[in-house]
Order: C-alpha cells, then structure tokens, then sequence
C-alpha cells in the first residue's frame, strides 16, 4: 500500500500541473463547451489553472517526503473532494454540464476516499519497522 500511496500521490501531482498548464496556456479552450465564454471567464481561467499547478506541487512535495506525511495527503485529497463537491453544487443550481465535466467529477468524488485510505501507509510500515528493530527482531 505504501508503494501505492508514493505512485499514487505522484500521479495526482503531475497531472494538476500538466493540467494547471494546459489550462494557463490555452485558457478557455481548456474547458469544454467554454471555448466563446469571454475575456472575463478566460482570465479567471488561466489564474485557476495557476492555482491547480500550486496544488499539483503540493502533491509532488508531499510525495517526495520520506514518509509521505498522512495529514498533508488527508488536506489536498480533501481540497480535491471539495472541488468534486462544488461539481455536485453546481449540478443541482444550473443542471448537467459537458459530459466530460461529469466524468472530471466522479474523479474528484470517488479518488478521495483511496487517498484516505493510504494516507498512512508509509508512515505506518516506518513505525512498524522501528518497532522491529527496538524489539530487536
């Protein structure tokens, strides 16, 4: 579980950069169905796409720790599924959105409870091990 978390985690991380880039280079042609939604929706945009690359690095920081500390994956999976959240909000205000809208949401709902889950698998092979080696095994 602990080589999961580490892959994992990695993962998360290059993807919000990669997809934070992509959003800042491109800006609303980034999000589909959004391509003539103005200056206005493209320059807030291109700043979230920033924000999302902010967020990949925490990830690739968090992932590059030995271990990977729990509480720190607990909060950016957290921020994830709030995001997931606002997609549900947004689903019950204004209704169904771009099919591929739909798709990024089960993502942000669904990986989260994983992230949870592993949060504290390195951490706790650590404290397994040092107990071996206090026991003398």
């Amino acid at each position: 579980m602990a080589r999961a978390l580490r892959a994992l985690t990695t993962l998360m991380g290059w993807a919000c950069v990669a997809i934070g880039l992509f959003h800042v280079a491109v800006g609303n042609a980034a999000i589909p169905g959004a391509g003539s939604a103005g200056a206005t929706v493209d320059s807030w945009g291109r700043f979230m796409g920033a924000s999302f690359v902010g967020y990949g690095l925490a990830w690739l920081w968090a992932a590059r720790q030995r271990p990977i500390p729990a509480r720190e994956v607990r909060w950016l999976a957290g921020v994830f599924l709030l995001g997931g959240m606002g997609r549900l909000l947004s689903l019950a205000v204004h209704g169904w959105p771009q099919w591929f809208q739909i798709v990024l949401a089960a993502i942000e709902l669904g990986l989260p409870p994983v992230f949870f889950w592993l949060a504290g698998a390195e951490e706790r092979v650590l404290r397994r091990d040092a107990e071996a080696v206090s026991a003398g095994r």
